[in-house]
């Protein structure tokens, strides 16, 4: 394992371990969902049947359960008449759930509750922390479901099999943003039919996704020609069916760990206004724009430079117990 590898291993056992500590401290590992006559799951239904009715499907959804504990949960609603079911006239197979005047009651008592639960919390800590907390608990909730949507995909390094998968996937994308051969973009490059010996050298890596024996997309880290200690974060193409799943934040991720790990000084990539949501991409991960480009890429037609400054520090791993789960 290196040090990226032992680094990430460490820091997904320290958030494992903390988000457990939340779930038990704010019990929803109890039978009951505080002093209230109702189980987390159940509460957790009954709010979202205070917005609008749905079915036992949609329900699931929201939730992120299966449909049998949701239909569970709504019989144990309308066993306690916070909730009853109708025909849904969308669909005859079907039944719509709602909130009833008994369940509205219920459900300001447990607004109420955790409201107050919440707000001392929140008086432990200054509005700073609040604020900072709100932030990363919006990121990590982000990271969740996107690490939910990228399931059934792999990323590995490039093999020599992937060159004509990945030149394609970078050919077909570079038409789409009218990124053509002839004016100076990447996919001009001699090398594009190759990558896979491209980057064998040991400062430069590869990764390209998988899905089913396809490849949908791919980024790599390579030395910056003619710059000394910058690496440049190349040829970063992703098909439209993997787009919105956090795969371009993930490899550019995984690459910047690797120039770290490589020990570069910086990173330095050449993009074009064409690609909106990529800059945005580079800004949020602290690329900062350049005012002239660096090094030799040969691509005159890539108007915008950035660069970032890598870490030199090595992080910290606190000691992991022995018990985990």
């Amino acid at each position: 394992m290196n040090q990226a590898q032992s680094t990430s291993s460490c820091a997904a056992f320290q958030l494992r371990r903390l988000s457990r500590q939340l779930i038990r401290q704010l019990g929803l590992l109890d039978a009951a969902c505080g002093s209230q006559p109702l189980s987390p799951v159940q509460a957790h239904t009954l709010i979202e049947l205070g917005e609008t009715c749905y079915s036992i499907k949609q329900l699931a959804e929201i939730l992120n359960i299966d449909k049998s504990n949701a239909s569970r949960a709504v019989s144990q609603l309308v066993d306690k008449g916070f909730a009853k079911s109708q025909s849904n006239p969308r669909d005859n197979r079907s039944l719509l759930v709602q909130i009833t005047p008994k369940g509205k009651k219920q459900l300001i008592k447990l607004n109420e509750q955790q409201n107050q639960l919440f707000t001392e919390i929140m008086a432990q800590l200054p509005q700073q922390h609040v604020t900072e907390l709100e932030t990363s608990l919006a990121r990590y909730n982000k990271a969740v479901m996107q690490a939910k949507s990228q399931q059934g995909y792999c990323i590995r390094p490039i093999e020599a099999r992937d060159n004509p998968q990945i030149a394609d996937v970078i050919r077909q994308v570079s038409a789409e943003y009218g990124l053509t051969a002839d004016k100076g973009y990447g996919v001009a490059d001699k090398t594009l039919d190759s990558l896979a010996e491209v980057y064998q050298a040991n400062n430069a890596h590869y990764w390209v996704i998988e899905f089913d024996g396809a490849i949908l997309g791919g980024a790599g880290i390579a030395p910056l020609e003619g710059q000394q200690g910058v690496c440049e974060l190349q040829k970063m193409y992703f098909l439209p069916q993997v787009r919105g799943k956090g795969f371009a934040k993930r490899l550019a991720l995984l690459g910047l760990d690797f120039a770290s790990e490589q020990g570069y000084d910086s990173c330095y990539l050449e993009t074009t206004a064409n690609l909106i949501e990529a800059i945005k991409l580079y800004e949020s991960l602290g690329f900062i724009h350049l005012d002239a480009p660096l090094g030799e890429t040969g691509h005159d037609a890539c108007e915008i430079a950035m660069l970032l400054q890598l870490p030199t520090s090595e992080p910290i791993c606190m000691p992991q117990h022995s018990i985990q789960s």
